[in-house]
C-alpha cells in the first residue's frame, strides 16, 4: 500500500488525486454549495500529492472540467464520453436538486451498461437526516439504478471509496457508481492511502475464462445449423470485439443482425449485415429470427423490444448465449450453450473451433425476403421525409462520423437509414429511452473524439428538453451538427395514438420556437430546409462550417415509422412498410 508522505490533505484534494491516479482527464458538472470544495482544488491538480509540474499553467493540468447548464446534461455527456472512449465517464453534482438532477442520466447509464462515476456533494454531517437546506438522500434514491453507491463520512475513506468506484464501474458488466461526500468531509484533512490492488468482499469477477465444454457445444451447434443467425448486442461494443465478431461471421458464413445498441459493432455495408430486428427492425430480420434454427446471442439481454412476445421468440432455434453477466443467461431465453465470460475472450476461443459453412439455401431465402419486403425503401414524393433527410446526411458524410440520437421516431430512422461502418459510431439511449439525450450526448462524444464529426439527430420534442446546453456548446465551440427532425409533434406517441387509440391525438402536437433564431441567439449558426431540394445543400453547408450548426428540417407531420411489431405481438406479426412507389434506399455505394 502506498501511504505517500503521511502529510495531511483535504478530502477534496484526495478526490482530485484519485482522479489523477485513475487517468481521468474530463469532468462534466456544475458547482453548488455542498460540492464547492471540489471546485476549489479543480485547477490545482492533486495539490501536495501530485503537484502541478513546474512551468505548467494550473488551468491546463491535469483535468478539464466542462460547465454544463443542467446536471442531467453532465450525466448524459459523461455517459457518451464513456461509450466512445471506453473509460469511466465522470460527472459532478451538488447536494439536493443538483444530485437529483443527475438521476435520469444515472438510470440511463445503468440500463445501457455504461461506466460512470458520479461524485456528489452532501450537506454537512451534522445536518444529515435533519432536512437541512438542499438535503436529499441521493444514496437511497439511486440504490436501484447504480451498480454501487456510497456515502463517505470519514475523510480517510475517500481514496478507498474512489478507487473502488472506478473498479466497480469498469469491471465485469459496466455501470454507474455514485460517491456522495458531505461538504465538511471534503474540507476535513487526513492521510492519503492508495492500495496497490482493489479487493472487495462479495465482488468476484468469475466467468472471465469461458467453459471449454460450452465453447465446444456452441461450435458443434454452429456446424450443424442450416439457418443460423447472429444477434449482436451492446456487449460487442463494450468489449471492443469487432474483429472477433467479423471473423466468426465470415468464417462460419452467418448473417449478422445487431440490436439498437449493437449498431456499429459490425460494418453496416458488409454483405453479411442485415440491420436491426425487433419492434422497428427490418421485416426480413424478424422473419429470419422466426425461421432460424440457431440464434447466437452475443452480449445481448433479449429485451422486449427485440423479442416481441417472448413465448413466440425464435420458436425453431436453439440458442447460444455469450454474456459477461451471468444474471442475463437464461433470464429471458433458455440457451442450449451458455458461455459466461467477456465477449471478446469468448469469441476468441469460439473462433478456434468454428469451421467454414455454405448455407446457400438460407441466404437465398433471406435475399428473397429482402426483395419481397423492402421495409426501408423511401417513397418518391416532393415532401421532405425524415428518412430522406437521414439518408442524405449519410451520403454527405459517407458514414464517416459519430451519430448521437434522442428517443423516438428519429432514433429509429437513424438506426434504419444510416449504415455504420465506423466502429462504435452510434450513441443512443436504449434501455431507458431518454428523450433529450441527443444534445448532451453529442457534447460528450465530441469531447471524447475531438477530431471526428459529430451529428446529433434530434426530435423536435427531445431537443427542447435539453436545448439549454446550446450555451455550453457555444462556450466551448464544439463543432457539433444538429439535425432537428421537426415534424411538429411527439411523433412516436402520435403514431401510437393513430394506430392503437383510434387516432385520438391528445397532447402530442408541439409549438416549437424558430430553431434558426434560437441557434443564433446562442451564437450558433442556424440553417433551415423546408423543401426537398434544399436538404442536400443545407447538409453540405453545415459540414463546411467550422463551428456548431443547428439545422431545422421541416419534415412531414404524419409520417409513420415502419416496420412495426404491435405491442404484445410476435416478430412473425411484423407490420411491413405499406406498398408505395419507392426511391432506392439501403446499402448503396458511397463514392468519394
Amino acid at each position: 500500500m502506498d501511504n505517500g508522505d503521511k502529510k495531511q490533505y483535504t478530502g477534496a484534494q484526495m478526490v482530485m488525486e484519485s482522479f489523477i491516479r485513475e487517468g481521468v482527464d474530463t469532468i462534466f458538472g456544475m458547482p453548488g454549495g455542498a460540492n464547492l470544495p471540489l471546485y476549489d482544488v479543480l485547477e490545482r491538480g492533486g495539490v501536495g500529492i501530485n503537484p502541478v509540474p513546474e512551468g505548467v499553467e494550473p488551468k491546463s493540468y491535469p483535468i478539464k472540467h466542462y460547465l454544463v447548464k443542467h446536471e442531467q446534461a453532465a450525466a448524459h455527456a459523461a455517459d457518451a464520453y464513456a461509450r466512445i472512449t471506453g473509460k469511466a465517464g465522470v460527472c459532478y453534482g451538488t447536494s439536493g436538486p443538483g444530485a437529483t438532477n443527475l438521476v435520469t442520466g444515472i438510470a440511463n447509464a445503468f440500463m445501457d451498461s455504461v461506466p460512470l462515476v458520479c461524485v456528489t456533494g452532501q450537506v454537512i454531517r451534522a445536518l444529515i437526516g435533519r432536512d437541512g437546506f438542499q438535503e436529499a438522500d441521493i444514496q437511497g434514491i439511486t440504490i436501484p439504478i447504480t451498480k454501487h453507491n456510497e456515502l463517505v463520512l470519514d475523510v480517510d475513506d475517500i481514496p478507498r471509496a474512489m478507487q473502488q468506484a472506478f473498479h466497480i464501474a469498469t469491471t465485469g458488466r459496466p455501470g454507474p457508481v455514485l460517491v456522495d461526500i458531505p461538504r465538511d468531509t471534503l474540507q476535513q484533512k487526513g492521510e492519503f492511502y492508495w492500495s496497490d490492488k482493489v479487493q472487495l468482499r462479495g465482488y468476484r469477477q468469475n466467468g472471465l475464462v469461458p467453459d471449454p465444454n460450452e465453447i465446444q457445444k456452441a461450435a458443434d451447434l454452429i456446424a450443424q445449423a442450416e439457418r443460423p443467425v447472429i444477434l449482436a448486442g451492446h456487449g460487442v461494443i463494450i468489449s471492443r470485439a469487432y474483429d472477433e465478431l467479423l471473423k466468426l461471421a465470415e468464417t462460419a458464413n452467418i448473417p449478422v443482425i445487431t440490436t439498437l445498441l449493437g449498431i456499429s459493432g459490425f460494418p453496416g455495408t458488409h454483405p453479411l449485415y442485415l440491420g436491426m430486428p425487433g419492434m422497428h427492425g427490418m421485416y426480413w430480420n424478424n422473419r429470419a429470427i422466426n425461421d432460424a434454427d440457431l440464434l447466437i446471442g452475443l452480449g445481448v439481454r433479449f429485451d422486449d423490444r427485440v423479442t416481441g412476445r417472448l413465448d413466440d421468440f425464435a420458436p425453431k432455434a436453439k440458442i447460444v448465449h455469450i454474456d459477461i453477466d451471468p444474471a442475463e443467461i437464461g433470464k429471458n431465453v433458455r440457451p442450449a450453450a451458455a458461455i459466461h465470460c467477456d465477449l471478446k475472450t469468448g469469441l476468441t476461443e469460439l473462433n478456434k473451433h468454428v469451421k467454414p459453412g455454405e448455407r446457400t439455401a438460407w441466404f437465398e431465402w433471406i435475399d428473397e425476403m429482402r426483395r419481397d419486403h423492402p421495409s426501408i425503401a423511401i417513397r418518391e414524393t416532393d415532401e421532405v421525409l425524415p428518412q430522406f433527410v437521414i439518408d442524405s446526411i449519410y451520403r454527405e458524410t459517407k458514414g464517416d462520423c459519430i451519430v448521437c440520437t434522442g428517443v423516438g421516431q428519429h432514433q429509429m430512422w437513424a438506426a434504419q437509414y444510416f449504415w455504420y461502418d465506423k466502429p462504435n459510431s452510434f450513441v443512443t439511449s436504449g434501455g431507458l429511452g431518454t428523450m433529450g439525450f441527443e444534445v448532451p450526448a453529442a457534447m460528450g462524444a465530441q469531447v471524447a473524439a475531438p477530431d471526428d464529426t459529430v451529428w446529433s439527430i434530434c426530435g423536435d420534442g427531445g431537443f427542447m428538453m435539453t436545448l439549454q446546453e446550446l450555451a455550453t456548446i457555444a462556450e466551448y465551440d464544439w463543432p457539433i451538427k444538429f439535425a432537428i427532425i421537426n415534424n411538429g409533434t411527439l411523433g412516436m406517441v402520435r403514431q401510437w395514438q393513430e394506430l392503437f387509440y383510434e387516432n385520438n391525438v391528445v397532447s402530442t402536437p408541439l409549438k416549437s420556437p424558430d430553431f434558426v433564431k434560437l441557434a443564433e441567439a446562442f451564437g450558433i449558426k442556424g440553417l433551415r430546409a423546408e423543401r426537398k431540394e434544399e436538404v442536400a445543400p443545407v447538409i453540405h453547408a453545415a459540414m463546411e462550417h467550422d463551428g456548431p450548426v443547428v439545422v431545422d428540417f421541416r419534415v412531414t407531420y404524419d409520417e409513420n415509422l415502419y416496420p412495426m411489431v404491435p405491442p404484445g405481438a410476435s416478430l412473425d406479426e411484423t407490420i411491413d412498410q405499406p406498398a408505395m412507389e419507392t426511391a432506392p434506399a439501403g446499402k448503396q455505394e458511397v463514392k468519394a
